[in-house]
């Protein structure tokens, strides 16, 4: 017991690579599952057959790069320094214990020189979508979207007010040509064209990295911040699309142009979507219902006023297409503003003698004014489909789908901050972070199936039959 153990380092042991990597390990699961080869084919065009010193083979370094996300590992060279040591990593990238490893330096010059402004790294995310959906792991269902922030590389103190042009609405051609289309049913002139020139607005701009945008929301840190929207299936959660934008800019703008990217890229035709509340906007659930998408929305607080009597108590009359206000006044429809909301307005002279009048409305003018969007009926739909047990189920799945993608990138791969800084940079890191999630998720569950006794084919005829909804069992209104 006290005696000293006697040296080992200098022992000879004849031991092969695949003794010593464990046969549960994680990288074992990912190379059954996954094949990379595809990666060579992808970057071919970007290296010189016949000129200039022998390149890293492309699937090594991508594999290494992939490394450092599916452990969370931020810096490059310290994930150098664990491939140094990690018998399992130098197994997966294919080298043998004594086999030199690249410099760090290697890494962030090919990504800052070789990858820089090509598509790269979208092109290696899709294939492994595609390699998911060849294993019958996605259903295209139904869809869930969010988003969350990463903090920028930049200090919330470092900034200027810089004047920018406002960012036009992601539906102002639809928008447009729907209000002058109503405003000529109703026998109203056309609007003027909108002014050439965009809005401009002083916003806060980070010196440090001016692509971020400084996020203010409610229940959340105030600060330099990028967003990352997601896109993930239903059925295991598989990322289907990642977007970057400014922290500044809300989720409903780049919502629907990202769908139609999705659906076309993995020709996909889901029957509902999930959204959280940020995203329920009129032109949204207009958009949706043109595509034939059920849209399952979070449910939206109405804006709050000062006046007792709000909107709801005010009683639409459809046949009649007017309001009729607490003290049974009728409110007529006037015109249709540029911003897509039909005018009702009511007699002043009726008003001005109105004993509810203080509760009702503050004008000096003694007009009360009520708004309808004119696609409030695609919102009036959504919020049934929101209330029916469908869309409550529907609703639930979030959490389990793309809220838990989030989680897990946050907590293991470290997707809480930006590492570099940039719009574009930031977009691969989203690419590379869901490649990775993705690459664990079929690994884990493909693992699991094979464990059970279950082959490829067995596997996709259950996955591809777990999922397959009914369009006669939904809502009558759908």
């Amino acid at each position: 017991m006290l005696q000293e153990p006697s040296p080992q380092q200098y022992e000879l042991e004849m031991v092969t690579m695949e003794q010593l990597v464990p046969q549960n390990h994680l990288v074992r699961k990912i190379d059954k599952a996954i094949d990379f080869e595809f990666i060579r084919d992808e970057v071919a065009h970007l290296y010189c057959k016949d000129n200039g010193r022998p390149p890293v083979d492309p699937v090594r370094l991508f594999k290494i790069i992939l490394l450092g996300y599916l452990f969370g590992i931020k810096s490059e060279r310290q994930l150098v320094k664990e491939i140094e040591v990690n018998v399992a990593y130098r197994w997966f990238l294919r080298m043998s214990l004594t086999e030199k490893v690249i410099h760090a330096s290697t890494l962030s010059q090919n990504r800052i020189r070789r990858f820089n402004g090509t598509d790269v790294f979208e092109r290696i995310f899709i294939n492994i979508v595609e390699q998911a959906m060849a294993k019958g792991l996605v259903a295209g269902q139904e869809l869930f979207t969010d988003s969350t922030h990463l903090k920028a590389n930049a200090n919330k103190n470092k900034h200027t007010n810089k004047v920018t042009k406002v960012r036009a609405s992601a539906y102002l051609d639809m928008l447009d040509e729907d209000v002058a289309l109503d405003r000529e049913k109703e026998g109203k002139k056309p609007l003027k064209e909108r002014a050439s020139e965009p809005k401009t607005k002083n916003t806060k701009t980070s010196t440090t990295d001016p692509e971020s945008g400084f996020m203010t929301r409610d229940n959340k840190p105030q600060g330099f911040f990028y967003l990352d929207h997601r896109t993930v299936d239903g059925q295991h959660g598989i990322i289907l699309d990642t977007h970057v934008t400014a922290g500044n800019i809300n989720d409903s703008q780049p919502y629907v142009k990202r769908l139609d990217y999705t659906l076309e890229q993995f020709n996909l035709n889901p029957i509902a979507v999930g959204l959280d509340a940020g995203y329920f906007t009129a032109p949204v659930a207009e958009s949706l219902e043109r595509r034939n998408i059920l849209g399952v929305f979070g449910y939206r607080r109405p804006s709050r006023t000062k006046n007792a009597f709000k909107k709801k108590h005010f009683i639409y009359n459809e046949e009649r297409d007017n309001y009729r206000c607490p003290n049974g006044q009728e409110l007529i429809y006037k015109t249709t503003s540029r911003d897509a909301y039909r005018e009702y307005h009511s007699d002043p002279k009726e008003c001005a003698f109105c004993p509810m009048r203080d509760d009702c409305t503050q004008s000096k003018n003694m007009k009360k004014v009520i708004t309808r969007h004119i696609y409030t009926d695609a919102v009036n739909r959504a919020n049934q489909m929101r209330l029916s047990p469908y869309g409550k189920k529907t609703y639930r799945r979030r959490s389990e789908t793309v809220e838990r993608s989030f989680a897990d990138a946050k907590q293991h791969h470290g997707h809480r901050y930006a590492r570099f800084r940039g719009l574009s940079k930031v977009q691969m890191q989203c690419w590379l972070a869901a490649a990775a999630q993705n690459i664990k998720k079929i690994a884990l569950v493909v693992s699991y199936l094979r464990k059970i006794g279950l082959n490829m084919s067995q596997i996709r005829q259950i996955m591809v039959s777990r999922y397959q909804f009914k369009r006669w069992a939904l809502p009558n209104f759908a």
